[in-house]
């Protein structure tokens, strides 16, 4: 089978890939674009919660470091572009779209007693952000939002309403861009495959529906990412990105619900919640567990700890509802724990990953960034706008906290989840601030074991902690090295 010509190959078809396929295509009907991947796997689009927030996943933390607030500007940046992309993305698909896609407005955030201080300081820092960026954060009392039914023992005595925040159904959007694709020529759509450079310049994809040579390349493969870069070029000095396994669920209810309902982020993890569907089921989500790969199915714990903190702190109604559907997905969370986003020094290559639980919703923003700059230039010089510049994929990993900080940051999420699953200390002697106190000796242990110029974000603290310490300690230290190698 003779090799075919392309302009870009786009490597994953996650909602990111599919984004930025066509960005390119509906942009320049001249280019020609093959997107690579295969769908229905355990990638993270299909069992996003996709909610569209740009202060529901603000943290104190974040609200403390200069890239946790850039990581707020690029979420209210994406925010801004939904609906108009969203109406551009449907135009396209015509009469191939879903008729409903779930898309709409509002967010209730709980503060709620099965928590820790950390959901105290994240609930007022989103109020902070709101303010900070213009939008609406309004406080509501619990009791009346609708939908909202929790035990008494796991109920929530202060509410926000944030009225911009926008909420989608992930798996008719990606069924949306699917047809939006469809109906563009200059999109060819193959099966995943093997990229590599090719002999005199450009990539070659090779594929089960044949191979194509273009001479740039965009790999958006979320928790794939990282061994598709090492086997075009192990030398390349690109953040590697791991993954966050994440488990969900649907179910039927009685009444649908008007909008999402959350908590803050919190426990290694987001918050628990609940979003609205285009057939009028209920989402629940999301667990979190961290990885140096990913996973193809949920695992038991996942699932108990899920049900239990559903249907206790969001409503115990759906204790009686059918599950329609188990979701399970891989996060991509690159070693410093932010996007891994433009141009490599290897010329024509691009890489568009590390987003964590932001991938749908930065969708737009991505997609439309990386599509001008390939369009403008050869795609090698061309420097992404702020603040996706700040996350380019061979920068020097991002250390916003000292060990100190990193290590007490989270042990208080190990406290948080210790909350969260009901954790009761005996009350003789000093046993609470003794476990407060072992919480910290072994994040410290673990924050010490890293190799020097490596602090793991305290999300990626778990890895750390656990017996995958030594393995994130050698893939750090050969990232340090490859990059001073590269650098000097």
């Amino acid at each position: 089978m003779p090799v075919q010509g392309a302009d870009v190959l786009v490597v994953g078809a996650g909602v990111v890939g599919r984004s930025v396929a066509f960005a390119l295509a509906a942009a320049e009907p001249t280019v020609r674009v093959v997107l690579s991947g295969d769908t229905g796997g355990a990638g993270a689009s299909g069992a996003a919660g996709a909610m569209l927030g740009a202060l529901g996943e603000v943290t104190d933390q974040a609200a403390r470091t200069r890239h946790g607030r850039l990581r707020t500007e690029l979420a209210v940046t994406a925010a801004a572009l939904w609906p108009a992309w969203r109406e551009r993305v449907r135009a396209r698909a015509g009469a191939g779209a879903p008729p409903l896609d779930g898309y709409g407005l509002g967010t209730f955030v709980l503060l709620n007693a099965v928590s820790s201080r950390l959901d105290d300081a994240s609930f007022t820092a989103i109020a902070r952000a709101a303010a900070d960026h213009g939008l609406g954060c309004q406080e509501t009392g619990p009791s009346d939002i609708p939908g909202y039914h929790p035990l008494d023992n796991d109920r929530a005595l202060r509410a926000w309403y944030l009225p911009d925040e926008g909420f989608l159904d992930a798996r008719a959007w990606l069924a949306t861009l699917d047809a939006a694709l469809a109906v563009l020529p200059n999109v060819i759509r193959t099966p995943a495959g093997t990229l590599t450079a090719a002999p005199a310049r450009g990539y070659l994809l090779d594929t089960p529906a044949g191979a194509f040579l273009a001479p740039r390349a965009v790999v958006a493969a979320g928790a794939w990412t990282t061994p598709i870069l090492e086997a075009l070029d192990p030398s390349l000095p690109v953040v590697p990105v791991l993954a966050a396994a994440g488990t969900a669920f649907t179910v039927t209810a009685e009444q649908p619900l008007a909008a999402v309902i959350r908590t803050p982020n919190r426990a290694y993890a987001c918050g628990l919640h609940t979003v609205p569907q285009a057939d009028g089921s209920r989402y629940v989500g999301a667990s979190a567990h961290l990885g140096l790969a990913p996973t193809a199915r949920p695992t038991a714990g996942a699932l108990r700890f899920l049900l239990d903190t559903a249907l206790g702190q969001l409503d115990h109604h759906l204790a009686a509802a059918s599950v329609e559907h188990t979701h399970h997905g891989n996060r991509p969370i690159a070693l410093d724990g932010h996007p891994v986003i433009g141009p490599t020094p290897q010329e024509g290559l691009w890489v568009a990953s590390g987003t964590h639980r932001d991938g749908l919703h930065a969708s737009p923003l991505i997609a439309t960034a990386l599509a001008d700059a390939l369009l403008a230039s050869a795609g090698t010089a061309a420097v992404l706008p702020d603040p996706l510049a700040a996350f380019s994929p061979c920068r020097p990993l991002i250390t916003d906290l000292t060990a100190k900080e990193a290590a007490t940051e989270a042990a208080a999420h190990h406290a948080a989840l210790a909350a969260e699953a009901r954790m009761r200390p005996p009350l003789t002697g000093a046993w609470p601030h003794l476990l407060a106190d072992a919480y910290q000796g072994l994040m410290e242990r673990a924050y010490a074991a890293m190799p020097d110029g490596y602090v793991p974000p305290p999300d990626l603290a778990p890895l750390a902690y656990e017996e995958t310490g030594p393995a994130l300690a050698e893939l750090a230290a050969a990232h340090l090295d490859r990059r001073a190698a590269h650098f000097g």
